[in-house]
């Protein structure tokens, strides 16, 4: 990216988007889901689940106590996600496309940890399924995290430019 207030405003639209979308959309959840059956929206395709997950993906740690879960999942990835903001505002190589890719990254592990200080638990909502094969039930986070490692793998098999080295006579 051209300048560093370019980046730097990229980095907090993405991230700002991710997190005010995702608790708006949890709130949501909250509201309407909490005490309420399976919603179906899309068949048995796509259904809106009420969950509270006390783990990490697919509710992984959960059965940890609580000290430990609250270092593993709490105090672990707040200290990635500031070392990949700092990345992100300094590492000049990546382009518009990765900056955005790690912003949501950022967005959607900021949102999750909110909700774990918050309340001891992340809401998600969303579940999944076609025939045998379904997803874990997840929230807007979870997405903005995958289309984030989703733009990043396209760009990790990618041969960088090799700097050209000068010569001298």
């Amino acid at each position: 990216m051209n300048t560093f207030s370019s980046r730097l405003t990229t980095i907090l639209a993405v991230v700002i988007v991710t997190v005010g979308l995702d608790q708006w959309t949890k709130k949501l959840a909250v509201d309407h889901l909490q005490n309420a059956d399976d919603q179906l929206v899309l068949g048995e395709f796509f259904r809106l689940t009420f969950a509270k997950n006390r783990g990490a993906f697919l509710s992984l740690g959960s059965e940890l106590d609580e000290g430990m879960r609250n270092i593993l999942l709490n105090l672990v990835p707040a200290v990635l996600l500031i070392v990949l903001f700092v990345y992100l505002l300094r590492e000049k190589r990546i382009n518009r496309w990765q900056v955005i890719g790690l912003a949501a990254i950022v967005g959607g592990g900021l949102s999750n940890i909110i909700d774990r200080i918050l309340f001891g638990y992340v809401v998600d909502f969303m579940h999944m399924k076609v025939g045998n094969l379904q997803t874990g039930i997840f929230n807007i986070a979870d997405v903005a995290i995958m289309i984030g490692m989703g733009i990043m793998l396209r760009y990790a098999f990618q041969k960088q430019p090799e700097e050209e080295v000068p010569e001298h006579s």
